[in-house]
């Protein structure tokens, strides 16, 4: 199957298949079986195997799937091992937050710079990585490869700053702002994350008394 024909519901499931296929390698499991993968995810066998088998399937009938050999399977199917070079855009609370409470280098993605507006924070570190002027965006981009940002900007700045970005040949975004990128850039490829939506639906979980 082409990859762009698997569900997003599949592909949002690769990360917790990585997470605990990385706990077991941890605990010296050579070997693991959908069903207890299954179980493991908290989902069906018959699920894990259909999840699976959109990559190529990797397990063998009554015998599972080597855990090692799955997880670096894994690994490439996400690109963690492609070493993606990241630049970070805001260093308030939550871009602080990321770029030093992340470990970022099981992800596959390097920051290689931090931005901020700030003149007051200018020269600070956060896990070694000096924060720039944001004026110096374009000079820094076009001497350092980069090929994903982080947006932890307020909406307002958000427009002119994906504008520079995009000039610069950057589309790819992981963005905690609530502008819409891809209405104005079709062809970037974003990421969302808004904090409030994830703290609503927590809420209607909480409401209803069950999980989603």
């Amino acid at each position: 199957m082409s990859n762009n024909r698997i569900s997003k519901s599949v592909i949002r499931r690769l990360p917790r298949y990585y997470r605990f296929l990385c706990e077991l390698e941890e605990n010296d499991v050579d070997r693991v079986s959908s069903g207890k993968l299954a179980e493991i995810m908290r989902t069906t066998a018959s699920q894990v195997r259909q999840d699976l088998n959109c990559f190529g399937g990797f397990g063998h009938q009554g015998y599972g799937y080597p855990v090692t050999t799955l997880k670096n399977e894994i690994i490439k199917i996400l690109g963690l091992n492609k070493n993606y070079k990241a630049i970070l855009i805001g260093a308030g609370h939550i871009g602080t937050a990321i770029a030093a409470g992340m470990n970022f280098s099981k992800m596959g993605v390097e920051i290689v710079g931090i931005f901020d507006s700030n003149n007051k924070i200018f020269g600070n570190t956060i896990n070694n990585i000096e924060i720039k002027d944001i004026n110096t965006l374009e000079s820094f981009c076009k001497e350092n490869h980069t090929d994903v940002a982080f947006l932890c900007i307020p909406k307002e700045a958000a427009a002119d700053t994906v504008k520079r970005l995009y000039n610069l040949g950057i589309k790819n975004f992981w963005n905690f702002t609530h502008y819409d990128i891809v209405g104005e850039y079709p062809d970037a490829i974003v990421e969302n994350v808004h904090l409030s939506d994830i703290m609503m639906t927590l809420c209607y979980c909480m409401n209803e008394g069950k999980n989603e």
